[in-house]
Order: C-alpha cells, then sequence, then structure tokens
C-alpha cells in the first residue's frame, strides 16, 4: 500500500503546529509587540533597587529610599502590558500610561533602570497607542457585492440578448429592400431594351397654333384684298 492511498489521521494532531496557530491569532488580534516590550521594560526598573551585586568578596546594595517608588513603576508597567495583551479596548490609555511611567522612571529608578527600560518603554507605548485592528469584513457587505456581481451578469445577458435581437431585425428589414432594388434595376433595364414607338397624333394639336403665329408676325403685302372683305 503506497502513501498515496493511506487515510490522513485526523484525530492526532501535530501539538506544537496547534500551539503555534493558537499563538498566530493570539499575536495578530492585539498590541502583542507592545505589550511584550512594556513587560520587559518593567522588569529593570523593579529589579535594580532589590538587587545585590557583588564583586569577589565586595556586596553592593543599590536598594535606596525610592525603592517602593520602583516597585509601583515596575509592577504598574508589567500589568499595563498584560492589560494590552487581553483587553485591547483599552491600548492607547495603557500605551500613554506606559510612555509616562518610563519617562517618570529616569529621575526615581535609578535612570530608568540605568537606561535598559528607557527604549522598551517608550517603544512599547508607542506600539501599543499607534495598533489598530482590521475591519472585518460584513456578511451584509458581501451579500450585498454577490447580488451585485448577479444583477451585473443578468444585465449583460439581457443587453447581449438586445443586441442579436436588433441584428437579426435589421437583417430581416434589408432583405426586402434588396428585393426591391433589384425589381427596380430588371424593370429599367427591360425598359431601355424596349423600342419606343411614336404616337401618330403627335404634334398634331400644334399646326394650327404654328400657322396662326406665322400669319400674325408676316406683314400683309401692298395691294392685297382681303378675302372676307371681297366678299
Amino acid at each position: 500500500m503506497s502513501s498515496a492511498t493511506v487515510e490522513p489521521r485526523t484525530g492526532h494532531q501535530n501539538p506544537f503546529g496547534w500551539l503555534w496557530r493558537h499563538f498566530r491569532d493570539f499575536r495578530r488580534t492585539r498590541p502583542f509587540w507592545g505589550g511584550l516590550l512594556a513587560m520587559i521594560a518593567g522588569v529593570p526598573i523593579l529589579y535594580f533597587p532589590y538587587a545585590h551585586l557583588t564583586f569577589g568578596g565586595l556586596t553592593i546594595a543599590m536598594s535606596t529610599t525610592a525603592g517602593a517608588g520602583s516597585l509601583i513603576i515596575g509592577v504598574l508597567m508589567i500589568i499595563l502590558g498584560l492589560t494590552a495583551w487581553f483587553q485591547p479596548a483599552v491600548r492607547v490609555f495603557s500605551g500613554i500610561a506606559t510612555i509616562l511611567l518610563t519617562l517618570v522612571s529616569i529621575p526615581v529608578s535609578n535612570l530608568a533602570g540605568f537606561g535598559l527600560a528607557l527604549l522598551p518603554g517608550l517603544i512599547g507605548g508607542g506600539l501599543m497607542v499607534s495598533w489598530a485592528p482590521l475591519p472585518e469584513p460584513k456578511a451584509g457587505s458581501a451579500a450585498k457585492g454577490r447580488r451585485r456581481g448577479r444583477g451585473k451578469d443578468a444585465e449583460d445577458e439581457a443587453a447581449g440578448n438586445a443586441l442579436a435581437g436588433a441584428g437579426t431585425a435589421q437583417s430581416v428589414a434589408t432583405e426586402p429592400a434588396g428585393v426591391a432594388e433589384q425589381a427596380t434595376e430588371v424593370a429599367a433595364e427591360a425598359a431601355a431594351e424596349a423600342p419606343t414607338a411614336q404616337l401618330p397624333a403627335q404634334g398634331t394639336p400644334q399646326e394650327p397654333a404654328a400657322q396662326s403665329a406665322a400669319e400674325a408676325v408676316v406683314p400683309k403685302q401692298a395691294g392685297a384684298t382681303d378675302p372676307e372683305a371681297a366678299r
């Protein structure tokens, strides 16, 4: 049996793939990196006032009177980062509060944890403020788009049918005109080939009129007598 005929196992899935897919969905639906940088910035602010550094046999305690302020600022920054993760609706407030606490920690908490919390706090607060969720596609707009597409297809089909009907009607209308033109040409050729016959009475009615006109124009000669007067 080849590998192509083996049915896939739907009951057993890769746990790492499942975790990665859920983590990817979680990361894309909230200001993940801004909240992470805010929590990272809160760690050095919270750590250094209560740390004991040892150099050889020498122990240095960095706790001062500002230890309580450093503790509050560090804890608040971590809480603001978690709030941006699990409550994205208040991301603007969390970002602005993170930026203000980072600036306050410069004089209060050993120059913002010796500068280690300054850049992460400012960048994380800016990312939280500027983050915005992607607009979700509405079902109504998608249905309207489908209806518009169907209506447009129907209109195109109706227009095509109308153009086809107009072409058919035009062809039907031009056929009798062509037949009439052919009949006219045949009649003209037959009339041209037939001999012209002169009517016998043609020109007869014009003779008396021409004679009277000639008599009126020609003057009477001297000594001629009028037959009517002689009678």
